[in-house]
């Protein structure tokens, strides 16, 4: 998961592209970066941490340009070195810089094709700079001097024909302008939208509509699955379907957590889909246990608030906030390392002792991974004074490994992998464990303008949809995946090792 935005205004676009990676980033915290390009001349800030922290008033001055492009991350499966952040750049042919959201699941053949083949040289660990030779190397062969948007979408044909996975992207072409394009599956999402200012009409791509919103852009559509975008540097807009077979099939837990409640994605509003989580967790409640003796519904906060609340109202029960949040710590789920994950949950949370002692509190996530958090939310509620404590996931339970871009780890770190729903609960210390069923939270996240027929619900239900992922892979992957081998800062090379073994 990480968050990736592109501009051509007509005036500078550093002040711009610094506000949309802070309107995204909760899609990542490990690094930031931006690059602008002015008289065919690119001029790039990158480094590790939050947006407010890479760039200061000195980087920002040098950002000139009415062109660019900005990244945040997380770290997937590789390390937190700073020499991945993104944007990257290679100086043939034109000179192209990328940033990417999502995850190549074909990586190591991409890269020995490109070494053996391409004759080209990837300097990272990452993904990404794999991704951006393969588009560098498809526009090379149209040979021309000055690519047009037929080359441009020739180059995105090849990058389909090749690259495997979930990908959404942005590019710019110094001199030429900026193109966006989104996998055949359309798994990780990608919008663009456009404003009108006194110079003319400018165009914005992004990762979600709420950074469109933000900055004064009206949403003009999701790319589909496939497609691509090209916006020139002087603001011709062009579009094309450059995939042979597409078909929608976008990442479900984009609605459970990864996104913005004010987003909307494919059509389908974040915070609806969100709400109807919430009905459908108290109807199976009601079924389950049409007695209940819930005193107050309580959410973890943040993501988890609005499905807790439409719960609280179907089951005619108290909705309370129980916990005070820190805003200054990251987000859990996107730590790179457990031990980071295990001492922030304290420091991040802070039980109101007035709304737990004596009652019988049911607590509201929006999922549970790997377990630590939940378990340790649960001995803070006993700690305030709680008489019962009950636990409810607005998502199915995690079973399997993510491999399109969210760091969701090996399936023995998943506390639900190979356990009954009463086993995780008596783990985390819940006196009840309720989860979400995948049908509801299928129907809850379906009804938007575009007809969506299949999710991406892999790590609930093992279903790969690229359709290249096996248990082999999985096995292999895992040693890259896991946490230790994280730290040591092993990432795609890892992975190409293991498959050259």
């Amino acid at each position: 998961m990480c968050g990736i935005v592109g501009i051509v205004g007509k005036s500078n676009v550093n002040q711009a592209l610094y506000d949309a990676l802070t309107v995204l980033q909760h899609r990542g915290q490990d690094a930031a970066g931006i690059v602008t390009c002015q008289d065919d001349r690119l001029f790039l800030r990158k480094d590790n941490g939050l947006v407010r922290d890479v760039f200061q008033q000195r980087h920002m001055q040098r950002l000139v340009g009415k062109i660019g492009i900005g990244h945040v991350r997380y770290p997937t499966a590789g390390s937190s070195s700073s020499a991945e952040a993104q944007p990257f750049y290679v100086n043939s042919p034109y000179g192209i810089t990328l940033a990417h959201n999502g995850n190549l699941t074909n990586v190591e053949q991409l890269a020995k094709e490109i070494y053996e083949s391409d004759l080209r040289h990837v300097n990272t660990n990452s993904d990404s700079e794999v991704l951006l030779n393969v588009f560098a190397h498809e526009l090379a062969v149209r040979n021309k001097l000055q690519p047009t948007e037929e080359d441009v979408f020739a180059a995105v044909a090849g990058v389909h024909a090749r690259c495997v996975g979930g990908y959404a992207v942005v590019a710019m072409i110094t001199g030429y302008g900026i193109v966006g394009f989104r996998d055949p599956h359309a798994i990780r999402p990608i919008v663009f939208g456009q404003r009108h200012t006194e110079n003319g009409v400018e165009y914005m791509i992004a990762s979600e509509s709420v950074a469109l919103d933000v900055l004064g852009f009206t949403l003009i559509r999701d790319l589909a699955p496939g497609e691509a975008v090209y916006i020139t540097e002087d603001g011709k807009l062009y579009t094309r379907q450059c995939a042979a077979n597409p078909q929608y099939a976008p990442c479900i837990f984009e609605h459970v957590y990864l996104a913005r409640p004010d987003s909307i994605i494919d059509g389908i509003s974040v915070y609806k889909a969100r709400l109807r989580m919430g009905e459908k967790l108290a109807d199976k409640i009601l079924r389950e246990r049409p007695d209940h003796d819930i005193d107050v519904v309580i959410p973890i906060p943040d993501t988890s608030r609005t499905a807790a609340l439409e719960l609280a109202n179907r089951l005619g029960v108290k909705f309370r906030e129980g916990f005070v949040k820190n805003r200054y710590i990251g987000r859990t789920f996107i730590m790179p390392g457990q031990a980071a994950r295990k001492k922030s949950v304290r420091q991040k949370l802070n039980a109101i002792e007035l709304e737990f002692r004596g009652k019988n509190v049911m607590l509201v996530d929006d999922s549970i991974v790997r377990g630590t958090t939940c378990k340790q939310i649960i001995q803070m509620a006993r700690e305030a004074g709680a008489k019962n404590v009950y636990f409810c996931s607005a998502a199915p339970a995690v079973r399997y490994p993510n491999v399109y871009g969210i760091d969701m780890p090996s399936a023995h770190e998943l506390i639900a992998h190979n356990r009954s729903t009463e086993e995780v609960g008596e783990l985390i210390g819940a006196d009840w464990l309720i989860y979400q069923d995948l049908q509801d939270l299928i129907e809850s996240t379906e009804g938007g303008k575009i007809k969506i027929d299949h999710f991406d619900c892999a790590v609930f239900n093992g279903e790969y949809v690229t359709g290249d992922v096996d248990e082999a892979y999985l096995n292999k992957i895992e040693q890259a995946r896991n946490d230790v081998t994280k730290n040591k800062g092993t990432a795609v090379s890892a992975i190409i090792d293991l498959y050259n073994d």
